[in-house]
């Protein structure tokens, strides 16, 4: 049930809340550098900003997404492709779309640690000792983000729970903070209030002040980058939790943005001011007894902004591995929340990612080039998503359509002002969303293939044959017990190239052939099984349903299992003639795990022979079997076993000859 708590409120800032949270340190500093600095800004300028500023965090998080998209949620989860989950009925074409959002969200994983804590850390130039002993030598920035980036990466094992409730209080300090700083700079310009006013920002749009024109909102956008970051951290903190605290959130972020805007109109006609390079107003405003403090803040929000990109990411992970997007990976429950999870692989990317932006652009400058283009094209899919998760929810039709019109033309526009940014570095955020949506392509159409081609076959036409082999004495027993794990056991039907590894492959003897299949429950500490032996004593079926916090160790189930079988006289005892256990009832297993190779023998078109030996290859290196089912220390065999698939092609016919000597080849 999704209650509210202090508590939960408390992990929702600490987690949901960082990359939102931190746009203040950016966000006018590149709409001022876009327009040419200090001394090219006006005070209608400065008010139009914060207004686009005002009114964009208004639409797009507030309404599109704590007061709309929340309320999508799959089981408490929440992201694209929970969305894409709920609506997937409403047609096929849906799953493209949440693949695209997705591997964009992913692609901006990477960017939001490198700008976030690099824009925190140049603000140590504010500090006179500091930039007394550096000035402004970009190496000493760069060596101090690459190392707060690998501790946070580091300390992801942990869990989200103990990163938030730690990160939490911080979080609430910072926004008190910015809401604070804002306050003092608008104390005595109470006039900047009249930004609150969407004229101002429709002025400056057509205004020939703002020299950017139109693509000013490449700038503005970055100010709500973190709303898609907010719904997919929704199973780590909770809907209620997220609505109750995102009021305090968002007048603490108005008020500080409207802070740096009436500083930048007392300081727009300084000529001190204006000669500094990389001027950043958020920074500037404070009073110099505060700077420390401000920088220290900074530098921790923007660590923890970066947190609620990386627990989104595993998130994300997670259900694209459910929906059969991408390979079976290692996931790490720290937690009993399943929403609460970790995914070495992905983390240890997505730290090489950031680590490489980081060493590639150097300063926040150019990484703000790179970052937002990836998220708009996240935010339009979603959009798309939720007009049919409205339409399918009942809303009228007219209002599920203005809604998504509304949203669409708007996200349109920030997208079409971002591409400005591709060749200034944006092209890296693309790069790397193709890459991952590739993947995804690649392992959606692979899958597609085979169960459109592969075989599947029935053991009740093999029983007889199994009974027969596990009874002939002319061949050796190849084990006593030998199991097959299988994720296309249905009924009674296994894929074929395991029947082949059994009769053809090389005749495998055995009292009992196991088939498992291991299905993952919603509850952490599930530990059930069922068994069908199809009224045999040398085949057992079985499904292990185990919880999602649970060690899938396979042959430490199976053990106990064949003991309980065997004291209900379902299975003959295994006497071991030879073991170190005196009296030992139960004999030795082989874990059989099938490697398939695509052989060419099979009919495909080559775009699809393509699709099946890029999936094969991703496979080999992105899962090992014997590690995800805990068999790293029992028998393990792997064969490989030819995948066929389609058609097989007419093999080429050889005609007899008669001669009366051998040609053969000179030495």
């Amino acid at each position: 049930m999704d209650t509210f708590k202090v508590g939960g409120a408390l992990v929702a800032m600490g987690v949901v809340y960082g990359d939102i949270g931190t746009s203040p340190l950016y966000v006018m500093k590149a709409i001022i550098e876009g327009n040419d600095g200090l001394a090219n800004v006006s005070t209608d300028f400065i008010l139009g900003s914060v207004s686009l500023i005002f009114w964009t965090l208004t639409l797009l998080t507030t309404v599109k997404y704590v007061m709309i998209a929340l309320n999508a949620d799959n089981h408490g989860e929440g992201g694209i492709f929970s969305l894409y989950t709920l609506v997937k009925k409403s047609g096929k074409f849906l799953l493209f779309p949440a693949m695209i959002g997705g591997a964009t969200l992913l692609a901006d994983g990477v960017l939001t640690p490198a700008v976030t804590v690099t824009t925190a850390i140049e603000g140590l130039r504010g500090i006179p000792s500091f930039y007394d002993a550096f000035g402004n030598n970009q190496h000493v920035i760069v060596v101090i983000t690459m190392v707060i980036i690998f501790g946070l990466f580091m300390i992801q094992r942990l869990g989200t729970q103990k990163v938030g409730t730690a990160f939490g209080p911080i979080m609430l300090g910072w926004f008190t903070f910015l809401g604070v700083m804002g306050v003092i700079n608008f104390a005595d310009n109470l006039s900047v209030l009249k930004a609150l006013n969407p004229y101002y920002a429709f002025h400056l749009l057509v205004s020939s002040e703002n020299k950017a024109g139109i693509f000013i909102l490449g700038s503005v956008f970055l100010a709500t980058t973190g709303a898609e970051a907010l719904y997919s951290d929704l199973g780590h903190a909770g809907r209620k939790n997220i609505r109750v605290s995102w009021p305090y959130i968002k007048v603490c972020l108005t008020l500080n943005y409207f802070g740096q805007a009436a500083w930048l109109i007392s300081v727009k006609d300084n000529p001190t001011f204006q000669s500094i390079e990389m001027l950043n107003p958020f920074f500037r405003m404070m009073p110099k007894s505060l700077t420390v403090v401000g920088v220290v803040f900074a530098t921790l929000a923007a660590i923890i902004a970066s947190q609620s990109l990386i627990s989104g990411s595993y998130t994300l992970v997670s259900e694209a591995i459910k929906l059969r997007l991408l390979p079976r990976m290692k996931i790490v429950y720290p937690t009993d929340q399943k929403g609460q999870l970790y995914i070495p692989a992905v983390n240890t990317l997505l730290m090489i990612g950031c680590l490489s932006i980081v060493v590639t652009f150097r300063t926040s400058a150019h990484m703000e080039s790179a970052y937002g283009l990836a998220i708009t094209i996240t935010m339009l899919m979603t959009t798309l998503l939720l007009l049919f998760y409205l339409l399918q929810r009942g809303v009228p039709k007219l209002l599920s359509y203005t809604i998504f019109i509304f949203f669409a033309v708007i996200e349109s526009i920030f997208f079409i002002s971002s591409a400005t940014k591709f060749l200034h570095g944006g092209y890296v955020a693309v790069f790397m969303a193709l890459v991952i949506f590739g993947i995804m392509m690649i392992w959606h159409r692979g899958n597609i293939i085979q169960e459109r081609e592969s075989d599947k076959v029935s053991l009740c036409d093999y029983k007889e044959q199994l009974r027969e082999l596990s009874q002939d004495t002319e061949l050796p027993e190849y084990q006593t017990n030998i199991v097959f794990l299988t994720t296309k056991l249905k009924g009674h039907r296994v894929g074929k190239e395991i029947m082949y590894s059994i009769l053809d492959k090389r005749p495998k003897r055995a009292k009992v052939y196991w088939f498992v299949n291991v299905f993952v429950t919603d509850e952490p500490y599930t530990k059930e099984y069922y068994v069908d032996m199809m009224g045999t004593d040398y085949i057992v079926n079985v499904q292990l349903r185990l919880g999602f916090r649970m060690n899938q160790e396979v042959n430490v189930y199976l053990r106990q299992i064949v003991q309980e079988l065997m004291e209900e006289g379902k299975l003959p005892k295994q006497p071991q003639k030879y073991s170190i256990m005196k009296g030992r009832e139960v004999g030795d297993f082989a874990f059989v795990l099938i490697r398939e190779e695509l052989t060419r023998v099979t009919s495909l078109s080559t775009i699809d022979t393509l699709v099946m030996q890029a999936k094969l290859a991703i496979k080999k290196i992105a899962f090992d079997p014997a590690r995800w089912f805990g068999l790293e220390y029992s028998d393990v065999i792997v064969e490989h076993v030819p995948l066929v698939i389609g058609e097989k092609k007419k093999a080429s016919h050889l005609t007899q000859i008669q001669v009366d000597d051998f040609d053969e080849d000179d030495d």
